[in-house]
């Protein structure tokens, strides 16, 4: 008698060879029937949970003061606005994460400088050539000697005790941008792409004298000294950095990943970005749309009495939340979307530019007013929203629907940032 396994053992073997077969069309040439099948990108796209990131899921909230404004201003008007689904750093950029960007750009300039090239088929030019540059040390006199006739080197009149040292505002990251705003305006159809592309080169290395320059009749020298230079400050968040350096750290992190996404054949991803004014609030009050603090509640001490963040208490008791200048990036208890000092600790800038009317107009669809001003525009064109209040602000500041506003090309002791990037939840991201 036949055994009845046998039928379906035949069965299985002929669906493991439709299946094999199948296979062969996802990749590869598509079946000429007639029919459509659709052409896949030809990349895998299966980026895992961006380091030091969280994911904040799409919603709508109430955007503006959540109290009473004192001066009726009316200048940011309470309304109901949707934001679409982004990932942002958990903490504040850290003097370490910045730290990173520095030494890149510090490496790639020495090798500019050195020839430690290689050519590059991709664009027809040279690059740097990173496996020669593991061989170069920094502590190693030699390496510095030959680097003494260059400008990257301190001069003579310049250096104390004759000691050789990096010149930082050597230091400059050379960006690129496509302006896709400006690009997608009816009056611009049919122009050229490079009239949009944005080419300039940045000077990256921290403002460490804000430390000084900030407070008048006041001793923080200490700070300067060490406060982006000493590993103790490492988890620290990197002040002295200006809007424009906060933006070309985050083009330079872009190309970093997509780089590394490119060598393994994968999908390149969207941009790092600063989040927008919108993005921010929507963050910091962490699903809790009419709460005045990122913690929920309307008090800056929980029912213990502790206080919830760090910043000026009363009239400058500066340790009473335990911290007299910064803390650690992820002090204090995050909020529902596992986000570290939305409120006090440092400002934070974001992409959204200044203008004392902008919710009158802005769309209630990820709002977003940008401008990208240049060195010839007037100050007004260069006001960049900060939020979050800092170590040195009062209450009033640390509130989710308090705006302000600082000059894009300054930088300040108080004033970090943090980044964001568009990319889905799924694909077991979070």
């Amino acid at each position: 008698m036949r055994n009845p396994n046998y039928a379906f053992l035949a069965f299985a073997a002929l669906m493991v060879f439709a299946s094999c077969n199948s296979g062969k069309n996802k990749g590869g040439s598509l079946p000429n029937d007639g029919q459509l099948h659709g052409v896949s990108a030809g990349v895998r796209s299966n980026l895992k949970k961006p380091v030091g990131m969280v994911y904040v899921p799409q919603g709508t909230f109430h955007m503006g003061p959540s109290d009473e404004d004192p001066a009726y201003a009316f200048s940011a008007r309470n309304r109901s606005v949707s934001i679409s689904g982004f990932w942002m750093d958990a903490t504040e950029v850290t003097n370490a994460e910045y730290r990173q960007f520095v030494n890149w750009v510090r490496d790639s300039t020495v090798a500019t400088h050195l020839k430690k090239l290689k050519p590059n088929p991709a664009t027809g030019g040279e690059s740097v050539d990173w496996d020669a540059m593991k061989k170069f040390k920094w502590d190693d006199p030699k390496n510095i000697e030959e680097l003494a006739g260059t400008k990257l080197i301190l001069a003579p009149e310049d250096r104390i005790f004759n000691k050789k040292e990096l010149d930082v505002k050597e230091l400059k990251y050379h960006s690129e941008i496509h302006d896709l705003k400006e690009n997608a305006k009816r009056e611009n159809e049919g122009k050229s792409r490079s009239q949009f592309i944005i080419k300039k080169d940045v000077p990256i290395y921290p403002d460490t004298l804000v430390w000084i320059r900030d407070f008048s009749y006041s001793y923080n020298e200490p700070m300067t000294k060490r406060y982006f230079s000493h590993p103790a400050f490492d988890n620290y968040p990197v002040v002295g950095v200006n809007w424009k350096q906060a933006t070309a750290f985050c083009e330079w992190r872009t190309h970093y990943l997509n780089a590394f996404l490119e060598s393994k054949k994968r999908a390149t991803e969207s941009d790092f970005r600063l989040p927008t004014e919108a993005q921010w609030e929507y963050a910091a009050r962490g699903g809790r749309s009419q709460s005045m603090f990122p913690w929920g509640g309307p008090y800056l001490r929980n029912k213990k009495g502790c206080l919830m963040a760090n910043f000026k208490p009363g009239r400058g008791n500066y340790p009473e939340d335990g911290g007299f200048y910064t803390v650690r990036a992820d002090a204090y208890w995050p909020n529902d979307f596992g986000l570290y000092c939305m409120s006090g600790n440092v400002a934070e800038w974001t992409s959204t530019i200044f203008y004392e009317g902008r919710n009158n107009f802005q769309h209630d669809m990820n709002p977003d007013v940008r401008w990208n001003a240049k060195d010839s525009d007037p100050p007004l064109m260069k006001r960049k929203i900060i939020r979050g209040g800092s170590w040195k602000d009062v209450g009033y500041y640390l509130q989710t629907g308090t705006s302000t506003y600082e000059y894009q090309d300054s930088a300040k002791s108080y004033i970090g940032f943090r980044s964001v990037i568009d990319l889905p939840a799924a694909g077991g991201r979070r």
